[in-house]
C-alpha cells in the first residue's frame, strides 16, 4: 500500500475543488479525507478499487465525482446503483449534505464498507442497500438515479426505472458514452444532454450522460 500523506492529498483536493468551483467547507474537505483514507485501509482487504495509490484515488474517484455535483443542483433524493466503494455516492453525500443520498450494491464487503463510512463519517443523510436494484421497492421514489461506469445504458434504465419518480432523471457518469448505447436506449427513454466533464489532473474522456423519459417533457 502506498503511503497516505494526508496533508498532500488535501493540497491536491483543494486545488482541485478550487478549479472545479466547488463551494465547499474546511469540514466537508476533512470528511472527503477521511472517507479516502478508509477506502485506502479497507482497499487493501476487500479490493473496492483496482487504483491502489492515495494520489490516484484522488483524482481518477474523487475529483471525477466531484466533478459530476453540479449535475446534482436542485435533486433532494438520489440513488447510486452498483455503488461499489461509494462513486459517486459517497462523494455526493459529503457535497451535497442537504440531499438524500442511497447506494444499492449487490456485494455485501462494499455494502459493509458505505455503512463503516456511513457510521464514522457521521452522514445522517445516507442509506445503504445490498441487494440487486431490480428487487428494491422503496415508499419514495427518488428524484434522480445515478450510477458511475456501472452498466450498459439500457440495462440501467431497465433494472431501475421503477424506482425513478414522474419526471425524474437519470444521471449516468461515462468514459465516452458511446453513440451505439445512446441509441440502444428503450422506449420511452431518451438521452436529453450529453455534457463532457472536466476534471482537474485527468487527462482522460469523461462525460455525463442525462436521461429522461420523452413523456415527461
Amino acid at each position: 500500500m502506498k503511503v497516505f500523506d494526508r496533508a498532500v492529498l488535501a493540497d491536491v483536493l483543494k486545488q482541485g475543488i478550487t478549479s472545479l468551483k466547488l463551494d465547499l467547507n474546511e469540514a466537508q474537505v476533512e470528511k472527503l479525507l477521511d472517507y479516502l483514507a478508509l477506502l485506502n485501509k479497507w482497499n487493501s482487504v476487500y479490493n473496492l478499487t483496482s487504483v491502489r495509490d492515495p494520489m490516484q484515488m484522488v483524482t481518477l474517484h474523487v475529483l471525477d465525482s466531484l466533478a459530476a455535483v453540479p449535475a446534482f443542483a436542485g435533486a433532494q433524493n438520489v440513488l447510486d446503483v452498483g455503488a461499489g466503494g461509494g462513486l459517486p455516492g459517497m462523494v455526493l453525500a459529503i457535497s451535497r449534505p442537504d440531499m438524500k443520498v442511497s447506494m444499492i450494491d449487490t456485494v455485501h464487503k462494499k455494502t459493509a464498507f458505505l455503512n463503516q463510512v456511513k457510521a464514522e463519517l457521521e452522514l445522517v443523510n445516507v442509506t445503504v442497500y445490498t441487494k440487486r436494484v431490480e428487487q428494491l421497492e422503496v415508499k419514495t421514489k427518488f428524484d434522480v438515479i445515478t450510477s458511475r461506469a456501472f452498466a450498459d445504458l439500457s440495462d440501467f434504465v431497465n433494472w431501475s426505472g421503477h424506482l425513478l419518480q414522474e419526471g425524474g432523471r437519470f444521471i449516468a457518469l461515462k468514459g465516452t458514452a458511446p453513440a451505439e448505447e445512446r441509441e440502444r436506449l428503450p422506449e420511452p427513454w431518451k438521452v436529453q444532454k450529453l455534457e463532457p466533464l472536466e476534471v482537474p489532473g485527468l487527462d482522460a474522456e469523461r462525460h455525463l450522460v442525462f436521461i429522461q423519459a420523452e413523456t415527461s417533457k
